[in-house]
């Protein structure tokens, strides 16, 4: 993936679990559910908010934990989600901004639809194989390990350098 089109993009949405994390859970004996994360993330993220970069997670998960760390890091979320493609072409419209100058950022065989109907599809280091046809590009690090922090810096530094916006 070339730094031009990582310059393109105007919104990145991002699937949670894998991604923002390490696809672990942890479940006590009451029940509860807790996720590791990166907490570097949010330096990434709100970079790009400045931008005027749109950011979404959109979940299939529908237990709190994810709207949680979505409100914390003041990023749009969409849980319950089980058509990604169609919410990513729902939210591509609602901003008027174009499937191909869209990012999706995911990990698993739920994501290639959404994958399919975006112009940049991005997969984690440790995706699941089967996303990888489907991708145009693989993060060097892992989901839940730094890898939305890395897709962050690639469009911001991508998009200061065209524009010459002080870091």
């Amino acid at each position: 993936m070339s730094t031009e089109m990582f310059s393109t993009v105007e919104l990145i949405i991002f699937d949670f679990d894998g991604v923002f994390t390490d696809n672990t859970v942890c479940v006590s004996q009451d029940g509860i559910e807790s996720v590791r994360c990166w907490r570097s993330d949010g330096l990434g993220l709100a970079r790009l908010a400045m931008l005027g970069v749109h950011l979404l997670i959109v979940s299939t998960e529908k237990n709190s934990v994810v709207g949680v760390r979505a409100k914390k890091l003041n990023v749009l979320c969409k849980q319950g989600v089980e058509d990604k493609a169609k919410t990513t072409l729902e939210m591509c419209e609602q901003l008027g901004i174009k499937p191909q100058n869209t990012m999706f950022v995911g990990n698993d065989i739920n994501d290639i639809p959404a994958f399919r109907i975006v112009g940049m599809p991005v997969a984690v280091q440790d995706a699941y194989p089967e996303v990888y046809s489907h991708t145009i590009f693989r993060t060097k690090t892992p989901g839940g390990r730094g890898a939305v922090r890395e897709v962050c810096d690639m469009v911001f530094d991508a998009k200061t350098s065209k524009t010459g916006v002080d870091q």
